[in-house]
C-alpha cells in the first residue's frame, strides 16, 4: 500500500487532481470526477509508523459499543446472505470482531490484514461476501484495491463497505478523520457509487457511511 500516485492522478479514477486544502502543514487533493480527496504521497506515514498507529486502536472483540459500531455494516449486509456463505474480512486490524459476529450470525468468515494478518493465500480465493470497515481510507491505490476484491468475490457476492463520507468541504480542516494520518483518501458517497459503476456493480447506500456493492450474477 505504500506506492506513490504519479502526477497527482486520482487513486480512484485516475482523473488528474487539483490543489484542495492545506491542513496542518499537510497537502490534499481533489478529484472534481469522483469527487475523492487524497492527502499527497508525501505525507504518508511509513509502513512502520502506520503500524505503530494501528497498535494504539483497541477494538475489543467482546465490547459491545465496538461491536453496537459495527452492526451497522453487519445488519444491512446479513439481510441480503443467504444462510453458511463464505467471507473474507478484509483489512480486519489486531481485533477481528466483525469476523466473529458474522461467523455467530453462521458463516465462515477469514481474515486478512497486511500488517495482523497477512495470509495473501486468501486473497487468491473466492468469496460470496467481502467485508472492508474503516478500511478503505487506508488504501494508497484505491483503483487496485478494489479491483482486487471484485475479482474475489463469486457472482453474486456482496461488497460491504464502512467508511465516513465526507460531506462539508468548509468542516474539512476540523473533520476527526483527517486527523489520523493512516486516513489518505477521503469518500463521498458519489465516489463510491463510481466505484460500483466502474467495477461493474449494483450499489446501494442503507445507511450514512455504510455502503453494499453487489456483483451481477453474469459476472
Amino acid at each position: 500500500m505504500n506506492n506513490h500516485q504519479p502526477d497527482h492522478c486520482c487513486g480512484v479514477c485516475s482523473t488528474q487532481t487539483r490543489p484542495f486544502l492545506n491542513v496542518g502543514g499537510r497537502d490534499y487533493w481533489r478529484c472534481d470526477s469522483c469527487m475523492a480527496t487524497f492527502l499527497d504521497p508525501a505525507h504518508w506515514l511509513s509502513p512502520e509508523m502506520e503500524h505503530a498507529r494501528y497498535l494504539e486502536h483497541h477494538n475489543d472483540l467482546t465490547d459491545t459499543g465496538y461491536r453496537k459500531f459495527l452492526s451497522k455494516l453487519a445488519g444491512p449486509l446479513l439481510e441480503k446472505l443467504a444462510p453458511d456463505r463464505d467471507g473474507l474480512d478484509y483489512g480486519c486490524g489486531p481485533g477481528p470482531a466483525l469476523a466473529q459476529m458474522l461467523n455467530e450470525a453462521g458463516h465462515r468468515v477469514s481474515i486478512f490484514d497486511p500488517f495482523f494478518f497477512p495470509d495473501k493465500a486468501l486473497l487468491d480465493k473466492k468469496y460470496d461476501f467481502i467485508t472492508c470497515t474503516e478500511t478503505i481510507e487506508h488504501f494508497h491505490r484505491p483503483a487496485e484495491e478494489f479491483d482486487r476484491l471484485c475479482r474475489m468475490l463469486n457472482p453474486g457476492g456482496w461488497l460491504a463497505i464502512m467508511t465516513c463520507f465526507q460531506t462539508d468541504d468548509t468542516r474539512f480542516s476540523t473533520w476527526h478523520y483527517n486527523r489520523d494520518l493512516t486516513h489518505v483518501v477521503f469518500y463521498r458517497e458519489t465516489t463510491l457509487r463510481l466505484v460500483a459503476n466502474i467495477l461493474g456493480l449494483s450499489c446501494e447506500i442503507p445507511a450514512k457511511d455504510i455502503t453494499l456493492m453487489q456483483k451481477p450474477l453474469d459476472q
